[in-house]
């Protein structure tokens, strides 16, 4: 067990070490407004539970921040702590809202710390999956009230604006058009005050902290359009630009309520590991007595009795008893492991047999279950790396665009005769033509269309840059009890046998709940007889029949001679006025599996076989579908140590699997998928989930993927094409507002139709 955890953590080391270089997209400290913070701050009796120590000294923590928003975030909290004397190491993982430190307690000790990252008006709160999914409902609910107050007001003042457009060219009357503007007014101005909180916010704070991002510009067009056009209504004037206002507010609240439901699904795998765990554990007494304790207070070297039925609590050691162990979620095995005196098993493994009587040899926060939580965290870590394209382009887009707007107030203002407030209306219009919808909408609206296709198909996309990420793959790796295979195993040989002796073996399996069994009692009708039969854990089934001992079982069991098997998997009946017969069973690759490898490799993708299944039924079936490179036996660590392989190699990755051993490979992976029969750790890990019996949805979505990258860049394209002919023209003063406004929003319509072409293509339309 010792050499599997130091082997899992060694794995973990180099994905923790990654550091994250995040996007200026938000203000720091943003959203105080939600969860305001405690007076007193966390006490080390908040935290005691989550506190752990390392073997060379150092002590660790990791919380929830409640209030924790984007990327621009990330940097806040680690550059408060950085320069902290004592600290090791200071990580953020946005998707699962977590903050992980490490630090010398030589030097210093958790509070300074968290401190430090509650002034600069962050929530820290212990470990609670239920606190984070509320306060991102919450904030969901925020969104989704704002969009549709500016959506009414949109259309409620355009209807306003076209009877005034109207009645410009009708000889309108001025207190006619005056009464058409104070309603618009009465309209936008508290749906935009109401609308546009998550926008000013974000500009106000970050403009506090000397920065500035998409959402200044934002602010800026929207209050002085909304400003000038009141002084505009008051003044009697012809021109007002309320709906300039609320529509750019509509379509920017459309994209950022769509980024927050599509982030929103990527959930920390390792926060639902919880369900895996035993609560208690029941410890045998020095006298025999039975006592239940909860699993933080084992201690290596107690006994723990484990009844049928019930999940292991704590790696350990067989003392006494045989069983047979369900593995699967953490071997990847497809079947039941028998057991007995001396076998080591593991935290989270289900005893399906007998009853045990187990040593203790870890400690809680030592066992492999624990080293795969830990494995993936460092795993999702990592991902903090990848940075979004629209977020790149636009951290020098935002001060550009204050600066050309504030250059143009300046410039009409010293020369020209027209009045500051002419000047004025000038650089709004260049504020709102130029303001980052388009560039906004690049994204989303790709990824809507995108997750919209691939949800048709019975494809859930569940990360908000995994489309981009897995456009990029260059290799597949499966694993392949019930990814490459159905998971469930057929007899083979039917045919070839007795039906006599068929029906017999059918008749004894038809007591028992191994997959084996199942699969035998399947395949034959039997003769309904009525049997006594004995289930011996590890071994097989037994029964008497006219003074004779039939088995049913492994092959040693029934005194077949125990030399090696070949690949496929067996049983064997024994005993009675026949020789023993042999039933061979396989686990059957799924229908397309052969097609869809060929698929792959079509569009230049290498493909791999890894899998903790026996490395003679995993060669049988790599060489049946023409896989290369393949290999049995695998732990999580050796997955994951084959993909970082992989990553030095320069390749980008995508893992396909369904088990709790493949959870930390697919958090590993540049990308990630998973069948929706799979484990549900498996599939809140993976960025993509595809329904049915076949594999083809992962050509289907390697295809879409590589489609809406292709899109994402003509989007940009199109949005700065815009820019480079309107910019121009509102510099020169020959757009108004209200022009600006319809160009503003055409440019988003274009970019948001450029997008939707991605449902034309054909469905297995080649990438």
């Amino acid at each position: 067990m010792a050499e599997i955890s130091a082997d899992l953590t060694s794995a973990a080391k180099p994905a923790a070490e990654d550091r994250a270089t995040p996007p200026l997209c938000c203000p720091a400290g943003m959203a105080v407004e939600l969860a305001q913070i405690d007076d007193s701050g966390l006490r080390a009796s908040d935290f005691a539970e989550q506190l752990r120590q390392h073997e060379d000294g150092s002590e660790s923590l990791t919380l929830v921040v409640q209030n924790l928003h984007c990327p621009s975030c990330i940097r806040s909290i680690e550059s408060a702590v950085e320069k902290k004397a004592g600290l090791l190491k200071a990580r953020v993982n946005l998707s699962t809202r977590r903050l992980a430190l490490r630090w010398d307690p030589k030097q210093t000790t958790a509070e300074p710390l968290l401190a430090a990252v509650e002034a600069r008006g962050y929530r820290l709160v212990p470990l609670d999956p239920d606190q984070l999914e509320s306060a991102e409902a919450a904030e969901g609910r925020e969104l989704l009230r704002a969009m549709a107050v500016a959506g009414f007001a949109a259309s409620n003042v355009m209807l306003l604006s076209v009877a005034v457009w109207s009645g410009l060219a009708a000889d309108m009357g001025p207190a006619t058009r005056t009464l058409m503007h104070w309603v618009s007014a009465m309209i936008a101005l508290p749906a935009v005050a109401y609308a546009g909180r998550p926008f000013f916010r974000s500009a106000l704070t970050v403009l506090r902290s000397g920065h500035t991002n998409m959402d200044v510009p934002i602010s800026l067009a929207v209050i002085l359009a909304a400003g000038m056009s009141l002084s505009e209504t008051l003044r009697g004037s012809e021109h007002v630009f309320f709906d300039a206002s609320v529509m750019l507010l509509f379509f920017l609240l459309i994209g950022r309520f769509l980024d927050l439901r599509l982030r929103g699904r990527a959930r920390s795998a390792a926060e639902n590991l919880t369900a895996l765990k035993a609560t208690a554990a029941t410890v045998v007494a020095a006298d025999g007595s039975l006592r239940s304790l909860p699993i933080n207070r084992l201690k290596p070297g107690m006994t723990v009795a484990v009844a049928a039925g019930e999940r292991i609590p704590m790696d350990g050691e067989v003392l006494s008893g045989r069983s047979e162990v369900d593995a699967s979620l953490l071997t990847g095995e497809s079947l039941p492991q028998p057991v007995h005196e001396g076998a080591a098993v593991y935290a989270g493994t289900v005893n399906g047999g007998g009853a045990l009587r187990i040593a203790v040899t870890a400690l809680p926060d030592e066992s492999l279950l624990a080293e795969i939580v830990r494995l993936m965290e460092s795993a999702e870590q990592s991902r903090d790396r990848y940075v979004r394209l629209a977020d790149r382009v636009a951290r020098l887009y935002a001060p550009v665009v204050h600066l050309l707007a504030a250059a143009t107030f300046g410039g009409w203002l010293a020369l020209s005769s027209q009045p500051w407030q002419d000047s004025l209306m000038i650089a709004i219009a260049v504020l709102i033509i130029t303001c980052p919808c388009a560039l906004g909408l690049a994204v989303p609206a790709v990824q809507v269309a995108a997750v919209g296709r691939l949800m048709k198909q019975g494809i859930l996309v569940k990360s908000a840059d995994a489309l981009e990420r897995l456009a990029q793959v260059d290799t597949v790796v499966f694993d392949k009890t019930g990814t490459l295979t159905r998971g469930c195993p057929s007899l083979q040989n039917a045919g070839s046998v007795d039906p006599a002796l068929l029906a017999l073996a059918a008749d004894i399996a038809r007591h028992s709940r191994h997959p084996l069994a199942r699969a035998l009692s399947r395949a034959a009708a039997g003769t309904n007889r009525h049997l006594s039969v004995q289930e011996h854990a590890g071994d097989g089934l037994s029964t008497e029949i006219d003074g004779r001992t039939i088995r049913l079982g492994r092959r040693g069991w029934c005194g077949v001679d125990d030399g090696s098997a070949d690949a496929a998997m067996e049983l064997w009946l024994s005993g009675g006025d026949f020789a023993p017969q042999r039933f061979t069973f396989n686990d059957a690759p799924r229908a397309d599996a052969a097609e869809v490898i060929t698929a792959l490799r079509a569009r230049g993708i290498a493909v791999e076989l890894l899998s903790g299944d026996r490395s003679g039924v995993v060669g049988q079936l790599a060489e049946d579908l023409g896989i290369e490179i393949w290999r049995g036996d695998c732990r999580p660590a050796d997955k994951i140590a084959r993909l970082e392989d992989l990553k030095a190699e320069g390749r980008r990755t995508a893992m396909i699997g369904d088990g709790l051993n493949d959870a930390p490979a697919l958090a590993t992976a540049f990308a990630s998928l998973s069948p929706a029969e799979a484990a549900d750790v498996s599939q809140i890990a993976a960025d993509i989930v595809f329904q049915g019996e076949r594999l083809s949805p992962v050509v289907e979505a390697i295809g879409t993927a590589r489609r809406a990258r292709g899109l994402v860049f003509q989007n940009f394209g199109l949005a700065m094409l815009y820019n480079l002919i309107a910019v121009p023209i509102a510099v020169a003063g020959f757009v108004t507002p209200l022009i600006a406004a319809a160009a503003m929003s055409g440019s988003s319509i274009i970019v948001t139709a450029n997008a939707m072409r991605l449902n034309l293509k054909s469905r297995n339309e080649g990438a």
